[in-house]
């Protein structure tokens, strides 16, 4: 059995906003993909909606979001129009199955964040000395995020990384959002838990931040849009092999088409 465990924002599906940063602006080309409010804020390719529909025919497509589980069920498309059997969470501390919370999962999550880092209240405590600008945003108790009001120099990050790694925390810059995770709470340990759980032999996989980075890893084909956090961390990222060519909500495309022909490869060998 095979599965497409992807990312959502900046990856599969695009804002306005990420739109026109990323100099893909919104065209005729596209197709509303989130409400709120009774508006319309995120955007994918339609060529990108229609493959995903047939991707999801042939494989277990997991959406994996860091998202809660409300901001994702804004995403309309997921249920009515393109099956979901898996959803994965706040980063991967929730695993839904048709709809329902597993338990379980979250109750090892829960244990670990008591074994293996500092409470998120000490770490705010400690963040003080930065000053950051920006409004914070608490997400289900469990981690926490700043919507930047002015750009964070890359030396402020880098302090911040290391301040956080040793007590057991990860930080990614995403946009104008700037997370603080805890080391437990990680979408490549919940992707291993359903492939497990499913009997899966083949996984892949897009995502384009650091965040993505652990389950990208147990990925047997991973994919990442050039403009992700991870491309531009990499030195040489227009040249490696698992980075799209485009940017914007065409890498999203691109990814699509990549995971369509090598369901449609792997199909008919077994044939």
């Amino acid at each position: 059995m095979k599965m497409f465990a992807s990312d959502l924002d900046r990856t599969l599906i695009y804002s306005q906003r990420a739109l026109e940063t990323l100099q893909t602006p919104l065209t005729e080309k596209m197709r509303p993909v989130e409400k709120r409010n009774n508006e319309d804020v995120s955007f994918m390719t339609k060529d990108s909606f229609f493959l995903l529909q047939e991707i999801a025919k042939e494989c277990l497509f997991v959406p994996v979001t860091t998202r809660t589980y409300e901001q994702y069920k804004r995403v309309f498309i997921f249920g009515k129009e393109i099956p979901v059997d898996y959803s994965v969470t706040n980063n991967g501390s929730h695993i839904y199955y048709r709809g329902e919370l597993i338990k379980e999962w979250k109750t090892k999550v829960l244990f670990r964040l008591e074994e293996e880092c500092i409470k998120k209240e000490l770490l705010l405590e400690q963040l003080e000395k930065f000053n950051v600008k920006g409004t914070l945003k608490i997400a289900d108790d469990l981690f926490f995020y700043y919507i930047l009001n002015q750009e964070l120099s890359t030396d402020e990050k880098n302090r911040m990384t290391e301040m956080a790694k040793a007590v057991g925390w990860k930080v990614s810059l995403q946009g104008k959002k700037l997370y603080f995770m805890p080391l437990p709470i990680c979408k490549g340990e919940a992707i291993k838990y359903i492939q497990k759980r499913e009997g899966i032999t083949t996984v892949f996989g897009a995502g384009d931040s650091i965040l993505d980075a652990p389950f990208l890893a147990v990925c047997d084909s991973p994919f990442i849009p050039r403009h992700g956090e991870i491309a531009l961390q990499w030195k040489n990222g227009n040249s490696h092999d698992d980075f799209t060519k485009s940017s914007g909500a065409y890498a999203g495309e691109e990814i699509i088409q990549k995971v369509h022909k090598l369901l449609a490869s792997i199909g008919s060998k077994e044939r």
